[in-house]
Formats: structure tokens, C-alpha cells, sequence
């Protein structure tokens, strides 16, 4: 699978989600010198067990882009992570919410 194959955009599978998320509880309150630290953990583990992370299953590549996504956010912010003030992550959760759009149905039979 090449590069390009594996970022396109899709819609996440249940691994994948829940991959996301366990990188997510662990990044909480890391600083960026350890989110690196994390990310290098990430590949040598994907390269341990699939030979390149281009070989690794969705859930492998998913936590890694997490891990990369979480790293460069902290490159400028300074301080610790927390996904409650993670954009990407409300925005997914407002996404989520089927109260966040209480019309979506509305002119459907």
C-alpha cells in the first residue's frame, strides 16, 4: 500500500476510532518532546511487528497519525495536551452528537 492509499480519505473503521482514542487518553498531559518520544515508540512498534508502516494494519497507521497530528499541534502551544481543548476533537464529538443538529431530519417523510 503506498502512501497516498493509506491517507486518502475514508471513513474510519471501529479499530481505527478506537485506536485515535487510546493515543489520545495516553497523550493526555504530555508535553511535545514526549509526544515525539511517543511517536518514535509507535513506528519502531509498527516496523517490529509488520516489517514498514506501510504493512501495518489500519489501527497501526491510525495511532501513528494520531501521534503525529497530537505532536505538531503541541509544536507551538507550550504546554501540555488535552483533547477538551483539541479542536479537531470537539469539532469530532460535535459532529457526533445528534443533539448538535436537533433539525437534520426535518423535511424527510
Amino acid at each position: 500500500m503506498t502512501d497516498d492509499a493509506a491517507n486518502e480519505p475514508h471513513v474510519p473503521s471501529d479499530a481505527e476510532r478506537a485506536a485515535r482514542s487510546r493515543v489520545r487518553e495516553q497523550a493526555t498531559g504530555l508535553t511535545h518532546h514526549q509526544t515525539e518520544e511517543a511517536i518514535e515508540a509507535a513506528e519502531a512498534a509498527a516496523v517490529e511487528a509488520a516489517g514498514d508502516l506501510e504493512s501495518a494494519d489500519a489501527a497501526t497507521r491510525a495511532a501513528v497519525a494520531e501521534w503525529r497530528r497530537i505532536t505538531e499541534l503541541l509544536f507551538d502551544h507550550g504546554g501540555p495536551y488535552s483533547p477538551d481543548t483539541d479542536a479537531f476533537v470537539q469539532g469530532q464529538l460535535t459532529a457526533r452528537d445528534p443533539h448538535a443538529y436537533p433539525n437534520q431530519g426535518l423535511g424527510e417523510p
